[in-house]
């Protein structure tokens, strides 16, 4: 059960029943071209085609899956072809909201230890700057007094203190990426390999 659910992270899985008269020759026949694409090797045994892609180009219809094995088997009403294909962007997409909460969760502790650690050594006294002297010679011309130096306010030093935002704001895309690529990916595949065997 666990092992199931780890693989359907990155893995597709399916079937789709062959056209009535279908043999396994010639779906197969039907499927081979998603097969001869740049970076793609395939080999098929009987009724079992696998393949593996590596650098595969933007432009190929299967360019999200790395690898996978396609099978034709009697089903109840006749022959079915079983597809399970792994996709390794998938999987990347499922860890990557984990490594940016990670870091969200790393800042947040980071935050507190400098606070402590400030704290214990204790508040510095504030140095006073001393007031900027104007140049006589600018006085002479007539230029402004200079602006005295301002304080910093507790904006500013809450601006300089590190922020889980961001991580969580990337992990939020990188998980939405991965719920929208996970199910569009699971029905494109379907329709292509539908699209293929039909010859609609």
């Amino acid at each position: 059960m666990y092992r199931r659910f780890v693989d359907g992270i990155w893995h597709v899985e399916g079937s789709l029943p062959l056209a009535p008269g279908q043999s396994v020759d010639d779906a197969f026949e039907r499927l081979d071209p998603l097969f001869l694409e740049t970076g793609t090797t395939h080999e098929r045994s009987g009724d079992t085609l696998s393949f593996q892609k590596e650098g595969q180009a933007a432009q190929d219809k299967m360019a999200v899956f790395d690898r996978g094995t396609l099978r034709v088997e009697h089903g109840t009403t006749g022959l079915v072809l079983r597809y399970r294909l792994a996709s390794r962007a998938l999987l990347f997409c499922f860890l990557a909201p984990l490594l940016f909460l990670a870091f969200a969760q790393a800042t947040i502790v980071l935050g507190k230890f400098e606070k402590a650690s400030t704290e214990a050594k204790g508040k510095k006294p504030e140095v006073k700057k001393p007031p900027v002297v104007l140049n006589p010679i600018d006085k002479a011309l007539g230029a402004p007094e200079p602006d005295p130096p301002k304080k910093k306010s507790k904006k500013d030093e809450d601006d300089k203190k590190p922020s889980p935002t961001t991580g969580y704001v990337f992990a939020g895309i990188f998980a939405a990426l991965y719920a929208v690529g996970r199910v569009l990916e699971d029905r494109r595949i379907r329709r292509l390999f539908r699209k293929r065997l039909l010859g609609t």
